[in-house]
């Protein structure tokens, strides 16, 4: 049985920088990266950090040229975007 995506989520902070995104290729890229933090939340190099808060991981295109941070729900069914570089 194949694994269901993810659904995405942005931070307020996230969701102001995906607002500010006017090139329709920064947008084309930006989905392509959410598509595949979201087939694979664990796609993302795991950053360091404390106990204390949610573990961010870092997904980087270079191809594309987008930079995502993100943390995952317990189950990986849900992606949280805390920041966009495109």
């Amino acid at each position: 049985m194949a694994r269901q995506r993810a659904r995405i989520a942005f931070s307020d902070a996230a969701a102001k920088q995906v607002e500010a995104i006017t090139s329709e290729a920064e947008v084309h890229a930006l989905d392509r990266a959410l598509v595949v933090v979201s087939v694979d939340p664990e796609v993302g190099e795991l950053l360091p950090g404390g106990p204390a808060g949610p573990r961010l991981r870092e997904y980087t295109d270079e191809v594309e040229r987008v930079r995502l941070l993100y943390w995952t729900s317990a189950l990986g069914t849900i992606v949280v975007v805390a920041y966009i570089e495109v």
